[in-house]
C-alpha cells in the first residue's frame, strides 16, 4: 500500500482560551492547506473549546501522552510551556508527534492574535 501525506495541527493554549483564540491560531498556521487532524496534549484533548472545534470541523482530535511530546524537537522555545510539558511548544510537539515517525514541521508555531492558543503543523506519512 502507498503511503500518502498526512498533515496534523498541533494546539497548545491557555485553560482560558476560547473558540476563537483556537480558530484564530490555527487559520494562522494554515494559510491555504487543508488538515487531517488535530492534536494536543493527552490531559488537554477534552477541553471544551478544542472538542467544539474538531466537531465543528469534522476532523479526529489526538491526545498526545507526555512522554511523546518530550521527545519532540521543536523549532521555538517557550520557558512556560518548557517548563509544564518538558518541551519548547506544546504546538510543535504535538503535531510532530501526531504525524507519525519522521514527520517534520511544515509551520512552526503561530500564536492567536489574543496570545492564548498556538498552533503548529507537522508532515507525516500514513499507509
Amino acid at each position: 500500500m502507498a503511503a500518502c501525506a498526512m498533515i496534523v495541527a498541533g494546539l497548545g493554549f491557555r485553560r482560558a482560551a476560547g473558540p476563537d483564540s483556537l480558530r484564530d491560531a490555527l487559520a494562522r498556521a494554515l494559510g491555504d492547506r487543508a488538515v487531517n487532524a488535530l492534536a494536543t496534549a493527552e490531559d488537554k484533548a477534552e477541553a471544551a473549546a478544542l472538542a467544539a472545534l474538531a466537531r465543528a470541523l469534522g476532523l479526529p482530535l489526538v491526545g498526545v501522552p507526555p512522554e511523546a511530546l518530550a521527545v519532540q524537537p521543536t523549532l521555538t522555545r517557550s520557558e512556560a510551556s518548557f517548563a509544564a510539558r518538558g518541551t519548547g511548544s506544546l504546538a510543535e510537539a504535538a503535531a510532530l508527534a501526531a504525524a507519525g515517525p519522521g514527520a517534520r514541521l511544515i509551520a512552526p508555531r503561530c500564536l492567536s492574535q489574543d496570545r492564548m492558543a498556538s498552533c503548529a503543523l507537522a508532515e507525516g506519512e500514513t499507509t
